[in-house]
C-alpha cells in the first residue's frame, strides 16, 4: 500500500470544515494541519488531531497537497503559492475570479507537473454520473439551483458563486459551441447578482435554460434534460432521478438507479487517487476555466443590461 498523502486545508468556514473531515476519514491521506486566520478554529485542529497554522505559507514545506476553501477573491495569491511551491492543489470552484489568474495557475501545475483540481462537485454526484451515461442527443436543459441568503460569499454573485456547476455540467454535455445566450439579472441584497437567469444556444441546436438564486427560501437542486427519446429528471441534492418516455400512445415512467454517496468524498477521493497513481499530472482543467470564462461572460452581460436604461424610460 502506498504511503498516505501529506495534505492541508486552507480556510475553515462552511465548506474546508469538511474537507479537513473527509481527509481525516481517508486512508490514503494523512491530515497534516488546518489554516485560518481566525485562531478560533484551532480548536477544530485540536478536535482532528492535527496541526494549526495562522498563516498559509507557513504550512508549506509540511504538506503535499492541499485544500482551498477560502473565499474566492483570495484563490489566485493563496493557490500561486502553494503551486510554485511544487504542492498539488484541490481549489473550490470558481478557480479564481479573473480568467487570467486562472490560466496562470494552470501554467504553473503544466510546468511543474502538478495535480490541479477545481472542486466542481456536481461532477463527482452519483445521480449524474448515472445520468450522464443515459443521457443523448440533448435538445433543452432546464436548471434551477436556488437556496436562501447565507451571507457566506461576499466577494462574487450568484453566477459565479453557484450557477458555475452548472454551466460546467452543460458544456460538458453538449460538447457544441455557444454561439449566443441572453442573460439578466438583479442585485438584492448584495452588490452583485442574487438572482440570475440565463438562456444558451448551442450550435448542434440545444437550448440551456439555466437559473441561479440565493434569495430563495427553500433549496433546490435540479436538472431537467429533455431529448429525443426520453425526458429525464434529476435531483442533484436528493440523488433521485426518473425517466420518462414515450412508448405507443402513453408515458412510461422508471425510477434510475443511483448508488448513493457523499459528492465531496468522491470529488476529494478522485483527487488522491489521481495524485497516488501519477495519471494526469500536469494536464490543465481546461473545463474549469471554460466554465469559468462563460461564467464571466454571462456577468459582463447582466451589468451592462442593468446599466442600459429600460424602454419604458426612453
Amino acid at each position: 500500500m502506498k504511503s498516505p498523502i501529506r495534505v492541508g486545508v486552507v480556510g475553515i468556514g462552511h465548506l474546508g470544515k469538511e474537507h479537513a473531515r473527509i481527509y481525516r476519514e481517508l486512508p490514503q491521506a494523512e491530515l497534516v494541519g488546518i489554516c485560518d486566520t481566525d485562531s478560533s478554529k484551532k480548536e477544530k485542529a485540536d478536535a482532528l488531531g492535527c496541526r494549526f497554522f495562522n498563516r498559509y505559507k507557513d504550512m508549506i514545506g509540511h504538506v503535499d497537497a492541499v485544500s482551498i476553501s477560502t473565499p474566492t477573491s483570495s484563490h489566485y495569491e493563496v493557490a500561486k503559492s502553494f503551486l510554485s511551491a511544487g504542492v498539488h492543489t484541490l481549489i473550490e470552484k470558481p478557480i479564481t475570479l479573473r480568467l487570467d489568474h486562472a490560466d496562470e495557475l494552470l501554467e504553473i501545475a503544466v510546468s511543474k507537473n502538478l495535480g490541479l483540481q477545481v472542486g466542481h462537485i456536481e461532477r463527482h454526484n452519483p445521480g449524474f454520473k448515472r445520468i450522464e451515461e443515459i443521457a443523448k442527443n440533448i435538445r433543452f436543459f432546464e436548471i434551477h439551483r436556488l437556496g436562501p441568503f447565507t451571507g457566506r460569499v461576499n466577494d462574487c454573485g450568484v453566477v459565479l458563486d453557484m450557477m458555475i456547476h452548472d454551466i460546467d455540467i452543460v458544456m460538458g454535455l453538449v460538447k457544441s459551441e455557444i454561439v449566443s445566450f441572453d442573460a439578466v439579472g438583479i442585485n438584492v441584497l448584495t452588490p452583485f447578482e442574487d438572482i440570475a437567469n440565463v438562456r444558451i444556444k448551442f450550435k448542434n441546436g440545444a437550448v440551456a435554460d439555466l437559473t441561479a438564486s440565493r434569495l430563495t427560501p427553500e433549496k433546490q437542486r435540479k436538472i431537467r434534460i429533455f431529448q429525443e427519446d426520453a425526458y429525464i429528471s434529476l435531483d442533484y441534492a436528493e440523488q433521485t432521478a426518473k425517466i420518462f418516455r414515450k412508448q405507443a400512445f402513453r408515458i412510461t415512467q422508471e425510477k434510475v438507479d443511483i448508488q448513493q454517496s457523499e459528492p465531496l468524498k468522491e470529488e476529494i477521493q478522485f483527487f488522491l487517487n489521481r495524485l497516488q497513481s501519477g495519471a494526469n499530472l500536469g494536464k490543465p482543467d481546461v473545463a474549469a476555466r471554460d466554465a469559468l470564462r462563460f461564467a464571466l461572460e454571462i456577468v459582463e452581460t447582466i451589468q451592462k443590461n442593468q446599466k442600459e436604461p429600460s424602454l419604458a424610460a426612453s
